[in-house]
């Protein structure tokens, strides 16, 4: 673990990249195929109780699409956290209300969290200040 007010190894830097790259990369994929929106996204929808509005799924998509946009820049990266933060706890709820798998669907919020707030407190000396690991 690495002490808040030590600078953070280029390795480890370029880890926290890798990892909010990939929550970045599968998000922009998840918002980008809400703005079309494809036929699988209303049908899912549709299955969540959401009904298969395109209308709504192009919401979504514009929302991701803004909050990742923020959570990629570093000077907007926490208030991007946060607010994909509240989009994952929303998408965990509904897996919960229509009773899907927990490990592959329901969970898959928490997975992309922490590895996102993961990436993020890698990449971000003000996160690390925030929230110190100590080693005492």
């Amino acid at each position: 673990m690495q002490d808040a007010m030590q600078p953070i190894s280029k390795t480890a830097l370029r880890t926290g990249w890798i990892m909010s790259g990939l929550v970045i990369a599968f998000l922009l994929f998840d918002g980008i195929i809400k703005l079309i929106p494809l036929g699988i996204v209303t049908e899912t929808m549709d299955q969540l109780g959401y009904g298969a509005s395109p209308t709504l799924a192009r919401g979504l998509g514009i929302l991701t699409l803004v909050c990742v946009a923020l959570y990629a820049f570093p000077r907007t990266a926490v208030l991007g956290a946060i607010l994909l933060t509240g989009l994952f706890g929303g998408a965990m709820t509904t897996h919960l209300r229509v009773g899907s798998p927990i490990f592959s669907h329901f969970l898959f919020g928490l997975y992309l969290g922490l590895l996102m707030w993961g990436g993020l407190y890698l990449r971000d000396d003000r996160l690390r200040a925030l929230i110190p690991w100590r080693r005492d």
